[in-house]
């Protein structure tokens, strides 16, 4: 479980800098330069999302169960992470209606991933990745939205034509994941029966 915690102390610092030292970010960037800056920033990133994955893989060999979810939670999960999927395409589909209207989707997407895996399972190293990421986006979340009214961003309207191929490119994502790449790569098939 220590591999798991560590993993997550650097990985979710290292996106945490901007919410709890936002000053501090921007002399270290001024500092190292915007190029030395992100080269850190994804080294620092990439080890703590390496040993998130090193460390859950281990726990679930040893899995401590806290409870037992319903199986109505399980489907609740699904379309939490299917509007998850929508939302982190949203980021990055330009003048969709979604990024119009929530600012910052992929920190709710995320959000909501985290959500419906923490209803969905019951492990303690799921309470530690999913709780612990959950409590991460909804303070990062609550930080965005102070950096925009403090700078008065302005987000461009959203048109139909974008926001339709963000919900596309979302659900077909979604698709794949939650009836393929899931079990390949987490080895956990979320739409098996049974």
């Amino acid at each position: 479980m220590s591999t798991l915690l560590i993993g997550l102390v650097l990985f979710l610092g290292m996106h945490s800098v901007r919410i709890v030292a936002d000053g501090w970010r921007g002399r270290a960037i001024a500092g190292l330069g915007p190029l030395a800056w992100k080269g850190l920033y994804s080294i620092v990133s990439l080890a703590g999302l390496a040993l998130i994955v090193w460390g859950y893989a281990q726990a679930r060999q040893q899995p401590v169960m806290l409870w037992s979810p319903p199986t109505a939670l399980k489907h609740l999960n699904s379309l939490f992470t299917l509007l998850a999927f929508i939302f982190v395409v949203a980021a990055y589909v330009p003048r969709n209606a979604i990024k119009a209207k929530l600012h910052h989707p992929m920190i709710l997407g995320v959000k909501l991933w985290a959500f419906g895996h923490l209803l969905a399972t019951g492990k303690l190293a799921d309470l530690l990745l999913f709780g612990s990421v959950l409590l991460w986006a909804v303070l990062d979340f609550r930080a965005a939205r102070q950096r925009d009214r403090n700078q008065g961003a302005v987000f461009a309207p959203g048109r139909a034509a974008p926001t339709v191929l963000t919900v596309v490119l979302g659900a077909a994502a979604w698709v794949a994941f939650a009836f393929w790449l899931h079990a390949l790569w987490i080895g956990v098939a979320p739409m098996a029966r049974g």
